[in-house]
């Protein structure tokens, strides 16, 4: 029997838009199920690299591509305005031809953009307060024709949104959770839920994830959710890729991908983001792992 795993590309907007436009149809060529860009105004580890912004390349490709999904893992909420980043997300599901997912989470309080551009770093405990506000109007919004709403934090009034979403009742959301208040926001509102680890091991990464992901389960159920119906997404970092060259660990032999790919769907990940090869040595087995790897895995 076939196996329900999706495969998914973080391909950092990190370079010309030439070559991030042959990423793109690469990325679609080979057969992923998902290609996102990530939401900063500069490489936050590395502010001086080349960097377009996320949701205008997300616009782009849409163009460049016809079938793959696209969204962003994750939209920062401090950037934009929770009815305006509606309106962007529902011009891409409008240009794709209804392949958006809406992928949202607080950000980083790490993030140097902050400073570089003069906005409010909020604390945590602040960022989830407002996200809470912030995903149900974004969920109002793409749902409905015209919306009003009043928060602490945020509020619109008779907001129209016209023309609709192709995607209905509207795009999926998938929201970005790692501590307890979030999962439970997940829970309530998500299609997908998507998380990372930033542990330095991978068994770290796995021990971490498996306890979030039975967290999330309890908070499902006391919504009286069944948790079978959110999907889980799971980005597979390689914390210690800056320290030999920009080699990803997985992407070093079938062996090493297999391995990771089977640790992370034993607990009960759906979605597997896999990031974008950086070093060109490690292209052959990227396109191997799409073309004969993965779709073993899947059977």
């Amino acid at each position: 029997m076939a196996r329900d795993l999706k495969f998914q590309i973080l391909l950092l907007q990190s370079a010309p838009w030439a070559d991030l436009q042959r990423r793109f149809r690469l990325v679609e060529d080979l057969g992923f199920d998902l290609v996102a860009t990530a939401d900063h105004f500069v490489d936050w580890r590395n502010p001086r690299i080349p960097w377009l912004e996320g949701w205008t390349v997300l616009a782009a490709a849409a163009r460049e591509t016809t079938r793959i999904r696209l969204a962003t893992y994750v939209t920062q909420i401090p950037f934009r305005n929770p009815a305006m980043l509606a309106r962007q997300a529902l011009t891409v599901d409008q240009i794709s031809g209804g392949r958006l997912v809406v992928g949202l989470g607080t950000g980083l309080t790490a993030d140097p953009a902050y400073d570089m551009i003069g906005i409010p770093n909020w604390d945590n405990k602040e960022r989830v307060a407002r996200f809470k506000e912030y995903v149900e109007i974004v969920d109002l919004l793409l749902t409905n024709e015209t919306t009003s709403y009043q928060g602490k934090y945020y509020r619109i009034k008779d907001a129209v949104m016209i023309p609709r979403p192709i995607q209905r009742p509207r795009p999926p959301i998938a929201i970005a959770a790692l501590g307890p208040v979030m999962l439970g926001l997940a829970a309530r509102y998500a299609d997908i839920w998507n998380s990372l680890s930033f542990a330095a091991d991978f068994a770290k990464q796995i021990a971490e994830t498996r306890d979030r992901g039975r967290l999330l389960d309890e908070k499902c159920a006391a919504l009286g959710r069944d948790p079978a119906t959110l999907r889980r997404s799971y980005v597979m970092l390689d914390q210690n890729s800056r320290n030999t060259g920009g080699a990803i660990a997985y992407y070093e032999s079938k062996d090493a991908f297999v391995d990771s790919v089977e640790r992370v769907a034993e607990i009960g990940i759906s979605e597997i983001v896999l990031l974008y090869p950086t070093l060109q040595r490690q292209m052959p087995m990227f396109e191997r792992v799409a073309t004969d790897i993965i779709p073993s895995l899947k059977r």
